[in-house]
């Protein structure tokens, strides 16, 4: 007997940091997860969360993710106070951690929030240990993605 599993639509993926990519060269990826109220996973269950200037902070030897911001729901609760920008602490790894300290530290990397998503039942974030892009890094790669899209497009009429 099988069951028939409903996925719900959208999938897993709660947020993404499209200008991340845009941004940052993006090099180690990493998944972590966070420290939540219980008003914080209302709301992002509506899909009130927004990770655009999210990034990691690394602090005494833990990780916090700052910037994120969780938009409280109506219906919450009036004796917890909602913050929607606190500050959010990172579940990782002794070893992830050490990895991003010391690429931070030595080699200049800034660690930056590029997705928020459900794995099972708990809220996940994908980090990137990432180098800022001068402009003309910016343009180059926007002409490389145009140029791609028309090399489709010729291969695709001569077919």
């Amino acid at each position: 007997m099988s069951k028939n599993k409903t996925k719900k639509p959208g999938g897993g993926t709660i947020a993404l940091n499209k200008k991340a990519r845009h941004e940052y060269f993006l090099e180690d990826k990493f998944e972590a997860g966070i420290a939540l109220q219980g008003w914080e996973i209302k709301s992002i269950r509506a899909g009130k969360v927004n990770i655009s200037d999210t990034y990691v902070i690394i602090q005494n030897g833990e990780a916090f993710l700052l910037g994120c911001k969780i938009q409280p729901l109506n219906q919450a609760s009036s004796h917890v106070i909602c913050d929607p920008e606190r500050t959010r602490k990172l579940l990782l790894n002794r070893r992830e951690l050490d990895r991003l300290m010391g690429a931070r530290d030595r080699e200049g990397y800034s660690v930056v929030a590029t997705a928020m998503y459900w794995k099972k039942c708990w809220v996940k974030v994908e980090i990137h240990l990432a180098k800022g892009k001068k402009t003309h890094d910016k343009r180059d790669t926007v002409k490389d993605r145009d140029w791609a899209r028309q090399k489709e497009r010729m291969m695709k009429h001569k077919a």
